[in-house]
């Protein structure tokens, strides 16, 4: 059993509070304007409080994470696959932290107020000449997310942006070889559909959302970095092989 020190460095009241708000504004959009689809919430039922990664691909800034958080929150209260009425907002689940650009979080009050829901700001691009160049994490980036994961679960989106198919980011192999963590894959779908590239404002009502969780995954951690962010990649049917059927995969899923 936890100790009464540690149940109280990971007493989140601030985050408590933001949760209720942020899941009482958006449960309408989430759970009645569109439908959600929950799947594979059996794996998440006996998972450690603590050094849980979910890698997941990416459609919105905002309403992926969101609804992670709803569905974390509905889980500790011993819901299956379902939201149902949220009244788990009561008394919300805030072990969790979620990666998120710098650039995006500083934009708005409303990016801001979601980095108290647990948010680990890293610097994914810099410019050069104009344009956008990618590149890998920063060694302080790293750190953060590591410290995380000492804690709590972390959400983190390999491909850093919300576009179909785009090549995952080598970090998130070696921050997965240095904290060992238990991986959790998750395939979400529609978000792109229902809503705008930020997640805030409806695009087309009625939208089919889904996010399916999977078993976590078998992963030899002294394996090479490109190897293991290549079984990220296509645990999250973002890789090459998926490419092909991506289009009828986008049509199918959505309608």
């Amino acid at each position: 059993m936890a100790s009464i020190g540690e149940r109280l460095k990971n007493f989140h009241p601030v985050r408590k509070v933001v949760y209720f708000f942020v899941g009482l504004f958006s449960y309408p959009g989430l759970a009645m304007v569109n439908k959600l689809n929950i799947s594979g919430t059996e794996h998440l039922k006996n998972l450690p409080r603590r050094n849980v990664l979910f890698v997941s691909n990416h459609q919105t800034y905002f309403a992926d994470v969101i609804t992670f958080l709803h569905i974390f929150c509905a889980v500790k209260w011993g819901k299956m696959n379902r939201l149902g009425i949220p009244y788990y907002l009561l008394n919300p689940f805030t072990r969790v932290n979620y990666v998120a650009a710098e650039e995006t979080m500083k934009g708005s009050f409303i990016s801001r107020l979601f980095l108290l829901a647990g948010g680990l700001t890293v610097k994914r691009t810099w410019r050069t000449e104009g344009k956008e160049v990618r590149r890998g994490l920063d060694p302080s980036d790293t750190r953060k997310i590591t410290r995380a994961l000492e804690n709590n679960w972390v959400i983190t989106f390999p491909q850093g942006t919300t576009k179909p198919f785009a090549p995952g980011r080598k970090g998130t192999a070696l921050i997965i070889k240095q904290m060992k963590p238990i991986v959790i894959p998750v395939v979400i779908s529609g978000f792109w559909r229902a809503f705008n590239k930020k997640g805030l404002k409806f695009k087309k009502k009625g939208s089919l959302l889904s996010v399916r969780f999977k078993e976590p995954l078998v992963i030899d951690y002294e394996a090479p970095s490109d190897i293991i962010l290549a079984q990220i990649m296509d645990s999250i049917e973002q890789s090459k092989k998926h490419m092909m059927m991506g289009r009828h995969h986008w049509q199918t899923t959505d309608k």
